[in-house]
């Protein structure tokens, strides 16, 4: 490649010292140039991957893209040039819980996006809950969005809460989605915090109306309890992950997402909720309930579905008793039903991915006693995403492309993110910079950077290794390094005459 400026090549960046890429104390990345080229022979673009591709970014946004040397702008500008690693818009996880403010023992925005920009995720969406206060008003939406300033290493939008108590009150509904709410979340079941009750189809039914007149959607914890007989276990019982399955069988998933789907008719054309959007999260169930879905979609019923890399990765036959690092809601499932899940997801069937990470202190993991009846529900992996999904995928033969829309291009669009979730011209400069084909183990020596290093891929062998990430054009994150200040900012949904978007604050 001739080069037309200065470059910074991988093999430079691996081995000079953060002060040799000139941070500058109060700024907020480790590369301080505003206006530059980015250069890989493998950039992921919606056009597919090309080889020999040099991005120009200025303040924040992409200018251009150049797929050969002489197209390179004239102007001498710097040129990071990551080689052969992969670079791929940055990811983008529409459902973790950062838990902040009140529970920030549990994680926080500092720790949470930390972990995020090491693992290549440039743009999060915090759930309403487990922070304390739950998001379910206008006024904390406010608190968390205050309590999220200058400590934000990627972009974080927040979705509301929808519960009984706000449900058929349409003037909060709106109050809270003009504070700039992207949609709202709701459990089917018990959701483990007392301020945020469950709602049943009769309170997600009453919030359609103002979330189609949005254009935002309803993201829902699909499980109902089904009636069952009470029973007494032996702690020996307790400690095995099938115990915990058993009580929260498959039919109590089918049973939330016939109910959805029931619902789901009001959002065609002429339905009285028309343009409503229900999405079911961390789908587990890849039986009577995918197939719901699915038919649910052929009838053009408006309603998606995500799944979590654990569905993916782990089965019931392999959790070893006691181990409640594996517990989540719902449940792991058999080795079959793991299999199916990804050729759902291959197939299309299942639209994108998310991490649902959900992380406790070690304490309510009860890790000594190993109950995964009383333990804490909710898996720690925001750093790992990229590298458990593309460990599994590869096995399966899926390409790079493939894997960027089920984690940015895909999430994007669901979110309403205009300006993120590709390599374009006009889109933010989120990338993330990564090695396929390097591999490394989760043991005491990986530097995990969530609040708790508690995880069940503890042990694992995963390929993929994150080299650097870039945030509206700033890189916040390189080989083990963080900016010194936090580069992240807080999005909030915005409606103008014409468009339905968003802006940072």
């Amino acid at each position: 490649m001739t080069r037309v400026a200065p470059t910074i090549s991988l093999l430079m960046l691996a081995l000079v010292s953060l002060n040799a890429l000139h941070q500058v104390e109060g700024t907020c990345s480790l590369h301080p140039e505003t206006k530059f080229l980015i250069h890989s022979k493998r950039i992921v673009t919606p056009n597919g991957m090309i080889a020999g591709t040099a991005v120009e970014v200025s303040e924040g946004k992409i200018v251009s893209i150049s797929v050969n040397d002489g197209d390179l702008n004239a102007d001498l500008l710097p040129i990071l040039d990551f080689e052969n690693c992969v670079i791929m818009p940055g990811l983008i996880d529409v459902h973790t819980h950062l838990n902040e403010p009140g529970r920030a023992d549990w994680e926080g925005f500092d720790t949470g996006t930390r972990a995020a920009a090491a693992g290549g995720l440039t743009t999060l969406i915090d759930m309403p809950l487990n922070s304390y206060p739950t998001t379910v008003t206008k006024e904390t939406l406010e608190m968390k969005v205050q309590a999220a300033r200058n400590k934000l290493y990627v972009d974080v939008g927040f979705w509301g809460g929808l519960t009984p108590d706000n449900a058929h009150n349409s003037s909060a509904l709106t109050e809270l989605l003009d504070a700039g709410a992207l949609g709202l979340k709701s459990f089917m079941c018990p959701s483990g915090i007392n301020d945020f009750p469950m709602t049943d189809e009769n309170d997600i039914k009453a919030s359609l109306p103002v979330l189609a007149m949005y254009k935002r959607p309803i993201l829902v914890h699909s499980e109902v309890p089904q009636p069952s007989e009470e029973q007494e276990f032996s702690l020996e019982q307790r400690r095995k992950y099938s115990t915990y399955l058993n009580t929260r069988p498959a039919t109590w998933e089918r049973e939330a997402v016939s109910k959805l789907v029931n619902l789901a008719s009001d959002t065609i054309v002429g339905g009285s909720a028309e343009g409503a959007h229900i999405h079911i999260v961390h789908l587990s169930d890849s039986g009577e309930t995918l197939n719901l879905i699915k038919e649910a979609k052929v009838r053009g019923f408006k309603l998606s579905v995500e799944t979590c890399p654990h569905y993916l990765s782990f089965s019931v036959e392999n959790i070893p008793d006691g181990d409640t690092r594996f517990k989540c809601a719902p449940p792991l499932r058999s080795e079959e039903n793991r299999k199916k899940l990804w050729n759902a997801l291959i197939n299309g069937d299942i639209d994108f991915l998310s991490s649902d990470h959900s992380p406790a202190p070690p304490e309510l993991k009860l890790l000594e006693a190993g109950d995964f009846l009383g333990a804490w529900g909710g898996i720690s992996s925001l750093q790992l995403v990229l590298p458990i999904t593309w460990t599994h995928a590869k096995e399966n033969g899926v390409p790079l492309e493939v894997i960027s829309k089920w984690w940015s291009s895909m999430p994007a669009k669901f979110a309403n993110l205009q300006n993120k979730g590709s390599i374009e011209v006009g889109k933010d400069a989120d990338f993330v910079v990564w090695d396929p084909e390097t591999s490394f183990d989760v043991n005491e020596d990986f530097q995990i950077f969530h609040k708790h290093k508690i995880t069940p891929y503890s042990g694992s062998r995963l390929f993929g290794r994150v080299i650097a990430t870039f945030v509206r054009g700033q890189m916040v994150y390189h080989e083990g390094h963080h900016a010194l200040s936090p580069c992240g900012r807080p999005i909030l949904a915005s409606v103008t005459e014409n468009s339905v978007g968003h802006h940072f604050i």
